[in-house]
């Protein structure tokens, strides 16, 4: 079977699954009990600032990962702030938001400025 007959197999599956009024609330239900999170870590590095950009379905377990030193490897041997974290529906969504946030230095260039320039904020050392 060619790609394309498979992708009209699937689309003709999810119509009806639609029709039937399964979808919307399995759907609807599923949003509710999901919860993939994307975040940003800052880290201070002498006179720097490091961001590590992730994802997760625990956000709270993750970050203790993270500073415990079980977490990435590029994250061991320093203590992590949450600096951003978005709630998402879906692993593939997280996975894709990720992916466009670890390509934009834009945005965690300004997390990072406004975590510095923060009065009080949490500074790991």
């Amino acid at each position: 079977m060619t790609r394309r007959a498979v992708k009209a197999r699937k689309a003709a599956r999810k119509t009806v699954r639609k029709v039937a009024g399964k979808r919307t609330a399995k759907s609807a239900r599923k949003a509710i009990k999901s919860k993939f999170f994307v975040y940003v870590l800052g880290c201070r590095v002498g006179a720097q600032v490091w961001t590590y950009v992730g994802w997760t379905n625990d956000l709270a377990r993750r970050l203790a990962r993270h500073n415990a030193g079980t977490g990435a490897r590029t994250t061991r041997g320093r203590l992590w702030v949450l600096l951003h974290s978005e709630r998402l529906r879906s692993k593939p969504a997280a996975m894709s938001r990720e992916w466009h946030l670890k390509r934009d230095r834009r945005f965690r260039k300004r997390l990072a400025n406004a975590w510095i320039s923060t009065p009080g904020a949490a500074v790991p050392i």
